[in-house]
């Protein structure tokens, strides 16, 4: 960080990148210049006696020899220099991009060699006696050599920007617009090539579209390197855990509780229906929608015994007590579904394990603990679960009750209205209360199957006013404000723990990219020992000195009273720190919410 300037362009590689590559290949051609200087010693005598080609094979010899050493004198500094100054202090590598340079036009000659020392091996330009150890180094030097080739193509085509030109990052800011455009397109060729295996329909390419959108907006303007984010997560642990540590402290010097530990307390509340005891119930069906994979999960040696007793062998030609569409042959979905929900095959209604960009699979069933009918909507569990939680951008979304000018998240909007068509064009919910006619409808679901549950139950509740929301660990970003205090009335959030997937948000991805700015910023140690003391972290953890000896000084302030002495510095305004949700509505929680941080069954 920022992008090495190279041949007129920036590329998606930083100055201080260039320590373990070099290294790694400073050994390799010390190896070759041992082995090269050991076959020049017995073979270089009986070149003088060759027929034909003894000149060719001298100059090959010498020249190799001379073209790894050069190598290898260009390498020391080359890595010393990547190695100085903080990530930030791009004056103390200065030298890099001239010393790559060279260090880039040396493979001209050494392709030269190398197609000479291709001939030499492989034709009849040559006809000397042969010796086997100086033939099996020369073979290997040169597979190594064009080996070595073909990777630094690929590196050079892996960290090619193509909006890296200089000349256009120097236009005026009114061409920000044309620049997001054109980095929209990277970013849909990109996913695109990614997920080719993925089905090409008119919502997967609407999805790679807004997720390219989304992608282009939250890095435009950041002058960073992917090595970058990878040494800002590694600063960003050492912080937390700093961070932590005086939060602590805090906590014990303070006198008043931070948080309420009687369950009935927090619940005072709360209407009868919204209790611990039945969300925990509904949690149970919520997980059974991830039917077979998860008890797979849960029992890898067992998983199969549990499965197949509840599987239906040969279900395309026999019939079925439950209507289910794309499930197997054997019905694993089903399986998994019935042992995870414990819940008979006559009561499950109907199961839709139809999987695309904006379809999830769910199931209905008829819950007689709690005189129910359950619609369960599946969580994130795919690559096209994912690609719709990632279409996280604010739409319109309209239903009969709720406030002028409601937005939800997009992905998750499109995943409800098509469970609510379905519903609608199946009568499956109509066919489900003439069986139950006194029973209530719930609907529930856990992750993204929480946050599409309370956009169905916004869409369906003008029919179903007793209609009854259990929101499991629901994402961030469901409605805008006044929506979200409409579904207070029927829907009840609960979110466990440390669980990510609650605090995933737009806002959530932007202040994570200014974090790791800021912790690069204030970080002291270069790149590699980031990297480095990464590896550690890993295996040991994060030592107490590093919690004080990683940051620079004055990126640090003593701690005002009550507050935490976390990283501090003045930054300047610049183009990353402009916010991504400066245009796009701001989105909440759905529903009554209650956080817990420890809940046993």
């Amino acid at each position: 960080m920022p992008s090495l300037t190279l041949f007129g362009r920036k590329w998606l590689v930083a100055s201080d990148d260039l320590v373990f590559p070099g290294i790694f290949e400073f050994v390799f051609r010390f190896i070759w210049v041992v082995l090269l200087s050991l076959a020049c010693a017995r073979y270089f005598p009986y070149t003088w006696q060759c027929p034909e080609g003894g000149v060719f094979v001298r100059v090959y010899m010498i020249g190799v020899l001379t073209i790894l050493v050069c190598n290898m004198v260009l390498l020391v500094p080359l890595v010393n220099r990547s190695a100085q100054g903080a990530i930030l202090d791009t004056a103390a590598r200065r030298l890099v991009a001239p010393l790559l340079t060279v260090k880039i036009l040396l493979l001209l000659p050494e392709v030269g060699w190398n197609i000479m020392g291709t001939m030499w091996l492989f034709g009849e330009t040559v006809q000397c006696s042969s010796e086997h150890f100086t033939t099996t180094v020369t073979e290997g030097l040169v597979l190594f050599n064009w080996v070595l080739l073909a990777l630094t193509l690929f590196g050079l085509a892996v960290v090619f920007d193509p909006l890296g030109s200089t000349r256009f990052s120097e236009q005026e800011s009114t061409l920000e617009t044309l620049r997001h455009r054109k980095l929209t397109r990277l970013w849909m060729r990109r996913l695109q090539w990614t997920f080719c295996w993925m089905r090409r329909d008119k919502h997967g390419n609407d999805a790679f579209y807004h997720m390219a959108n989304f992608f282009s907006s939250l890095f435009r303007g950041t002058d960073t390197v992917p090595s970058d984010y990878m040494a800002g997560f590694i600063l960003m642990r050492v912080r937390q855990k700093r961070e932590t540590r005086e939060r602590r402290r805090l906590q014990l010097l303070d006198k008043e509780p931070q948080n309420v530990h009687d369950v009935q307390k927090v619940m005072a509340d709360a209407p009868d229906w919204m209790s611990l005891e039945l969300a925990h119930h509904f949690l149970k069906l919520a997980m059974a929608a991830y039917t077979w994979p998860f008890v797979m999960y849960r029992y890898p040696f067992s998983g199969l015994a549990k499965l197949t007793a509840n599987m239906t062998c040969c279900s395309c030609i026999r019939s079925k007590s439950t209507l289910v569409r794309e499930d197997n042959c054997c019905l694993c979905n089903l399986a998994g579904v019935r042992y995870l929900s414990m819940i008979a095959e006559e009561d499950i209604l109907f199961a839709s394990f139809r999987n695309r960009i904006f379809e999830m699979p769910y199931y209905v069933v008829a819950d007689h603990k709690t005189g129910s009918i359950v619609l369960v909507v599946r969580g994130s569990i795919s690559m096209r679960d994912v690609f719709t939680d990632l279409n996280a951008g604010a739409e319109k979304f309209e239903a009969e009750g709720l406030p002028p000018n409601s937005m939800a998240h997009r992905g998750m909007s499109i995943g409800a209205h098509y469970i609510k068509t379905d519903l609608e064009d199946l009568g499956i919910l109509t066919k489900a209360f003439l069986l139950y006619p006194h029973y209530k409808l719930a609907i529930t679901g856990h992750s993204l199957g929480a946050a599409v549950a309370v956009l169905v139950g916004c869409l369906i509740r003008p029919k179903y006013p007793d209609l009854r929301v259990y929101a499991l660990c629901s994402p961030a970003a469901v409605l805008s404000r006044e929506a979200a205090r409409y579904t207070e009335d029927f829907t009840f959030c609960v979110g466990v723990g440390d669980d990510f997937v609650m605090r995933l948000s737009i806002d959530s991805a932007e202040d994570l990219r200014t974090n790791l700015h800021h912790v690069l910023e204030a970080s002291r140690l270069p790149k590699y020992r980031i990297m480095l003391n990464g590896f550690g972290y890993a295996m040991f953890g994060v030592p107490t000195r590093d919690l004080e000896t990683t940051w620079k000084s004055e990126c640090t302030t003593p701690p005002a009273p009550g507050h935490l002495p976390l990283l501090f510095k003045p930054l300047e305004p610049t183009s990353w720190s402009v916010s991504v949700s400066t245009c796009i509505t701001v989105m909440f929680y759905s529903g009554y919410m209650r956080y817990m941080g420890h809940y046993a069954s």
